[in-house]
């Protein structure tokens, strides 16, 4: 799951891989303590910043490919270099699931957050940095304002209809 903060990618990656016994990886988790200070003094991430916790991030996805283990992750991927570099690192064996909404929407539902080292006053700048994925033969994207079970009922169906994930049924 793919987008800038607020959009609903951990508790969408979440429920997908429990929903077909996958692991979920949390992307923010990976992110080096340095980034961590950076965005909670509302400093954006720069392109440097961002590509070690990139590797990071394939490094686990690679390792679960390597044992056969099915992976769902959240990892905001907001450059299409970003994708990019996961792509060559996997061997382009990944899915990205942009959840897509519009910066009000977001900016309310990140007022009402806690606990979180990514403060409302980045989102913008994560807008500005956002290169949505459209025309990248595997990207869909998903509207991230709906419910949270309409979200998932258009992930479900994508993917039970692309054949890209199995595992559907072992609730």
């Amino acid at each position: 799951m793919i987008g800038v903060s607020g959009c609903g990618k951990s508790t969408v990656a979440k429920r997908l891989a429990e929903e077909v016994g996958w692991r979920f990886l949390e992307g923010d988790t990976l992110h080096p303590e340095a980034n961590i200070l950076k965005m909670r003094r509302g400093i954006p991430l720069s392109d440097d910043d961002r590509l070690p916790w990139l590797e990071r991030i394939a490094d686990e996805l690679l390792s679960a490919s390597d044992k056969g283990e099915g992976i769902v992750a959240s990892c905001s991927a907001l450059k299409f270099i970003y994708r990019e570099r996961l792509r060559d690192r996997l061997g382009r064996r990944l899915n990205f699931v942009f959840l897509n909404a519009s910066y009000e929407a977001l900016s309310i539902r990140l007022g009402g957050r806690t606990n979180h080292f990514m403060p409302p006053s980045l989102l913008r700048s994560q807008f500005a940095t956002l290169e949505t994925p459209a025309g990248e033969p595997d990207a869909y994207e998903v509207n991230a304002e709906l419910g949270i079970e309409d979200i998932l009922d258009c992930v479900r169906a994508l993917f039970t209809k692309k054949g890209r994930i199995t595992g559907y049924g072992a609730r």
